[in-house]
């Protein structure tokens, strides 16, 4: 025996008989693993563990016979007679047939496992974004070809004729083709999406110019599926997508402006807005949100109500929202702490030859709510959770 297994193990073709069958092997145990586990329920509790190494051991050594009919050991006969058996056996239909589901399965299963071990940066970035959107496009697309494939080989093993087979579908394929545009429309429209990075899992985008918005919750080749903030799901097939507004794309910015009574002094205000504006731009818990400086554009509009003061802020993509808020809390205490009015609703009514005004004001409570206001410690955890797009369902 060792005299024939010396001789025979140098051949490269052993070899590779060897790990075909080591393949097959594994695949058919996870099979039947998968049937135990299937008829679990209905076996008592004792002998479930029996069942699972009764298995294991009936792979094993059926592995070893076929593995010592592979190497042509005939100086072990019972392995080496069963081993032929086996291998006869496979070579029929239900054999076959066996083979490819049990490896069909394995392939599904790996799919799945390596799709988990991709996890993408916690960090919300273009590439983090990539990543996420890429891994579920390949997943579903590599089991799509897995079905397909096993569907194939499948029929070959009972003896369908697999070219006719394909011959007839691309027929029939092309007939629903003519009336399956739209599908196509949407195939190759999410292609482009994914191949230019248009958006991504994880970003904030505006749908047909306002129609929709939320943030893109899954992505594939056929459509888009967008989370709005009161938690509605959009479905939308990519082929219906003319125009996206992209809200996280590279980098975002903070319109901050507020508005000023025409009693007020602009130049204080002006010099209100740069301090707060300074203020979030060098605070521990914001700082490394800012991508520049802010940036003063001083007064941009000379409302009806009021006058608007403006700075611009570049940031991460999606700070903007929390960034904003807290620009809008630290605003309104620093115009209080200034004296500087932020305008209420005016309007002048005309009777006659003289204008009679009519002012809305509150009722002096005798103590100003207003002070004792911390400017530079928020009362509440400062969040990152966005604000609702323009026409985005609250």
């Amino acid at each position: 025996m060792l005299q024939e297994l010396s001789v025979q193990i140098v051949k490269p073709q052993v070899w590779v008989g060897l790990a075909l069958t080591a393949v097959a092997a594994y695949a058919i145990y996870r099979f039947g693993r998968l049937l135990i586990s299937t008829l679990e329920p209905h076996v008592p509790a004792r002998l479930r563990p029996a069942l699972k190494w009764l298995w294991w051991l009936v792979v094993i050594i059926g592995w070893l016979a076929v593995a010592t009919a592979v190497a042509y050991l005939p100086s072990v006969p019972v392995l080496f007679s069963l081993g032929r058996d086996i291998m006869d056996g496979f070579r029929h239909s239900a054999g076959q047939l066996v083979v490819v589901i049990a490896m069909a399965l394995i392939a599904w299963n790996l799919i799945g496992t390596l799709a988990q071990r991709i996890v993408a940066e916690q960090e919300f970035n273009r590439r983090s974004v990539r990543v996420q959107t890429l891994k579920g496009v390949v997943e579903s697309t590599l089991r799509v070809v897995v079905v397909i494939l096993s569907v194939i080989a499948g029929l070959q093993t009972l003896g369908v004729n697999a070219t006719s087979l394909l011959a007839g579908v691309s027929v029939l394929g092309l007939a629903v083709g003519f009336g399956a545009q739209s599908l196509i429309k949407d195939v190759f429209n999410g292609f482009f999406i994914l191949l230019e990075d248009q958006y991504g899992v994880g970003d904030v985008i505006t749908v047909n110019s306002g129609q929709l918005s939320g943030g893109v919750e899954r992505l594939n080749l056929r459509v888009t599926a967008l989370r709005a903030l009161d938690g509605t799901v959009h479905i939308i097939p990519n082929g219906q997508i003319a125009t996206v507004s992209v809200s996280s794309k590279d980098w975002s910015r903070v319109v901050a402006q507020v508005d000023v009574t025409y009693a007020a002094n602009i130049d204080d205000a002006l010099r209100v807005l740069e301090q707060v504006s300074t203020e979030i731009y060098e605070a521990d818990a914001w700082k490394h949100f800012f991508l520049e400086a802010p940036e003063q554009q001083g007064v941009t509009q000379l409302a009806p109500d009021g006058v608007t003061l403006r700075a611009l802020f570049k940031v991460q993509p999606k700070s903007q929202y929390a960034i904003g808020r807290e620009f809008n809390r630290r605003i309104k205490i620093a115009m209080d702490e200034a004296g500087i009015e932020i305008p209420f609703p005016q309007r002048s009514l005309n009777f006659g030859g003289s204008p009679i005004e009519i002012k809305l004001t509150r009722e002096d409570l005798g103590r100003d709510p207003r002070g004792g206001q911390d400017r530079d410690h928020a009362p509440v955890k400062p969040t990152l959770t966005r604000d609702p797009e323009e026409n985005e369902n609250t």
